[in-house]
């Protein structure tokens, strides 16, 4: 079984970029365009990796990494930050509330799908 990825995030140029490097590297992926749909796709069928936007409608990237990593049935889930929000302060919030990795954009395709591959190993896959 591939190992499943969802991407949060607005930016359709952004979402079909991943979804083809992802897919040719053997990801299953799938993809919503703001914070309250990642959160309703992460209860109806968990990933086993997220890639999230910082800046995303309805809930942004904060609040959605704190609503995950503060839910029991969530927490262990392996959260890549993608943001054009490079600042260490954006760094430093993110990783202070859980995020796994932080990737700024633009981004290497390269090593994106490395540090994708990293998240996924722990869970066996």
């Amino acid at each position: 079984m591939k190992p499943r990825v969802l991407i949060t995030e607005d930016e359709p140029n952004i979402v079909e970029s991943l979804t083809f490097i992802l897919t040719r590297a053997g990801y299953e992926v799938s993809s919503v365009a703001d914070g309250e749909a990642a959160m309703q796709r992460l209860r109806a069928e968990r990933p086993d990796v997220m890639i999230l936007d910082l800046m995303v409608p309805k809930l942004n990237g904060f609040e959605v990494l704190k609503r995950v990593k503060s839910d029991p049935a969530l927490a262990s889930l392996p959260v890549l930050v993608l943001s054009a929000k490079g600042q260490a302060h954006d760094r430093q919030m993110a990783e202070e509330i859980g995020a796994d990795a932080f990737v700024t954009k633009p981004f290497s395709n390269r090593d994106l799908v490395e540090r994708i591959g990293r998240l996924c190993a722990p869970a066996g896959r």
